[in-house]
């Protein structure tokens, strides 16, 4: 072990209550403080007949960077 005492139930179960608290307080619609960047969008379409008639299959791929809060990114690619 790594010579700390181990918590108290009590604390544990203090501890679990705030952080469930802190989640029934919290707003779920309320913006998150990052910023996310889309780095690459790739759609591919393919047309197909079945015995029900033809349909469409579309996959879309998004590859985005989530950054830091009070960052834009590397630098030089502020404006991209």
């Amino acid at each position: 072990m790594s010579g700390r005492a181990d918590k108290s139930i009590m604390r544990s179960l203090g501890e679990f209550c705030g952080h469930v608290l802190k989640g029934v307080r919290t707003d779920p619609a309320a913006p998150v403080a990052r910023s996310t960047r889309v780095a690459r969008e790739r759609v591919e379409e393919e047309l197909r007949d079945t015995p029900a008639g033809k349909i469409v299959l579309r996959r879309t791929v998004i590859e985005e960077i989530v950054l830091p809060e009070g960052r834009d990114g590397p630098a030089g690619t502020a404006g991209r």
